[in-house]
């Protein structure tokens, strides 16, 4: 812990010098808003330069999936950094890590998967996947196949194009975004449906046809791809609807579509199953990770491409030469690192069994505590990725107005006692995702928390 002087000037200058992401950066910058500044982690709890200690609901971003304090995937880096700290990868340069982490990556995802691609975040590795997409077409002799689909609450990252993938306000104002040529969709968030009459196979199919009508007024001939998480993240928490994912292959497959599964939250154990694509019966064309890759102990971004892709692209090298595109950092070697060093861990400490089984209690102990509740509209999720939908009418599924707050509000009182949770845009959502690592009695504790801040705000 630091000591108090140094701590305030440490806190003076984070607000003169550090631009902060998806900051109220006006309020930070004039001391109106909280600094915490974070010391250390353990296990599931993270403890600030203060002392005090927080039950980390969400794992960072969803990201820190074997927890805090792993000396395992620390002594991996070091050891990594005294040997070889890095070397690109460019002209078919690598590293013992990078080779190896490729290949444990390629034994897990779905079988139709042939190569990694490495980048940093998961935005990049979108950035990636609209190029090779673009390249997949001109190769094939179709340049017009270009557009995009994503849909309305999709999260695919905050870059120019990514940023135009992600479907949500907050990413898109005063950016000029989204751009063209990226498209969007129906979420498929069932408790927000128009058409309360609608079973979950209908709306399902409702977006389905959707997505076809918007494929047919477009063109067919200038859809190039589809892009989706498995469960919406960032957009609510949103598992999909039955039958949704079969019914929306049914269409890109009828148009000759390309499915680019964002797996970037999903993958690597956090709905208990190794990936989001085997939990759905996805057969996706392109898988993005990232988070849970390394557990965020480096950054680490990848993109697995299918058998059917990579084909076209060695073509495409067959006939243009070298494939123009690479990042600095693609497949660094202290980061491929930690990502090996944490799927052991993963599976050393079969910590893919305890997000199906504790994540099994999760889902039901906070159906059993909070479904009721007269504020609660929703109570949703799927393995240790869960959501909580407050309303101010239950019975008529009447909103609360924006400005009452709520989620925010309650993700605030929820840190005051000790939890972090998080409160999802577009609605007044808590989102909960903790290490793979939480146990019952951790679920217990959040609950009881959660408990706690509901009599709070809302009585």
């Amino acid at each position: 812990m630091t000591d108090n002087t140094n701590l305030k000037d440490l806190e003076t200058s984070d607000r003169e010098h550090f631009f902060h992401p998806s900051t109220h950066i006006g309020t930070h910058a004039r001391g109106e808003s909280p600094n915490r500044m974070i010391d250390n982690g353990s296990g599931v709890y993270i403890t600030d330069t203060q002392g005090n200690q927080s039950l980390d609901g969400f794992a960072g971003l969803y990201c820190v999936n074997i927890g805090y304090g792993r000396s395992e995937v620390a002594d991996a880096i070091s050891e990594q950094a005294h040997k070889l700290a890095y070397y690109h990868a460019y002209a078919g340069h690598t590293s013992e890590p990078s080779t190896q982490l490729a290949e444990m990556i390629i034994e897990r995802a779905p079988d139709n998967m042939s190569r990694v691609y490495f980048g940093l975040s998961g935005s990049d590795a979108n950035e990636t996947n609209i190029k090779l997409i673009w390249y997949y077409n001109n190769i094939l002799g179709r340049p017009e196949k270009k557009k995009i689909i994503s849909r309305w609450r999709g999260y695919h990252g905050s870059g120019v194009m990514t940023g135009s993938l992600t479907g949500l306000e907050l990413f898109h104002k005063a950016f000029d975004l989204p751009r063209d040529p990226i498209l969007h969709t129906e979420a498929p968030y069932y408790f927000r449906r128009q058409n309360l009459d609608q079973s979950e196979q209908q709306f399902s199919q409702y977006c389905a046809d959707k997505l076809e009508q918007l494929i047919l007024a477009e063109g067919p001939e200038t859809i190039a791809a589809f892009i989706g998480e498995p469960v919406l993240g960032t957009g609510g928490i949103v598992p999909p609807p039955a039958g949704y994912w079969q019914k929306i292959q049914a269409v890109l497959n009828k148009y000759d579509i390309l499915l680019i599964a964002d797996e970037v939250v999903t993958a690597f154990g956090r709905l208990g199953s190794m990936f989001g694509s085997d939990h759905f019966n996805i057969e996706a064309d392109l898988i993005t990770i990232a988070k849970g890759l390394t557990s965020a102990y480096a950054p680490l971004s990848g993109v697995i491409v299918s058998h059917k892709v990579w084909q076209v692209l060695e073509q495409g090298s067959d006939q243009h030469g070298v494939l123009g595109h690479g990042w600095t950092y693609s497949a660094h070697p202290l980061c491929t690192a930690a990502g090996v060093a944490n799927l052991r861990v993963i599976d050393q400490e079969k910590l893919v069994d305890n997000a199906h089984q504790t994540g099994a209690y999760l889902q039901q102990t906070f159906k059993q505590a909070f479904a009721d509740h007269q504020h609660v509209g929703e109570v949703r999720g799927e393995g240790l990725l869960a959501a909580i939908e407050f309303v101010k009418d239950k019975n008529d599924r009447v909103f609360f107005d924006v400005t009452d707050q709520i989620g925010i509000r309650l993700a605030a009182a929820a840190l005051d006692n000790g939890l972090i949770t998080r409160a999802m845009p577009q609605g007044d959502i808590l989102g909960f995702a903790p290490p793979l690592c939480i146990t019952p009695e951790e679920v217990d504790l959040v609950v009881t928390k959660v408990q706690k801040v509901i009599s709070q705000i809302l009585n």
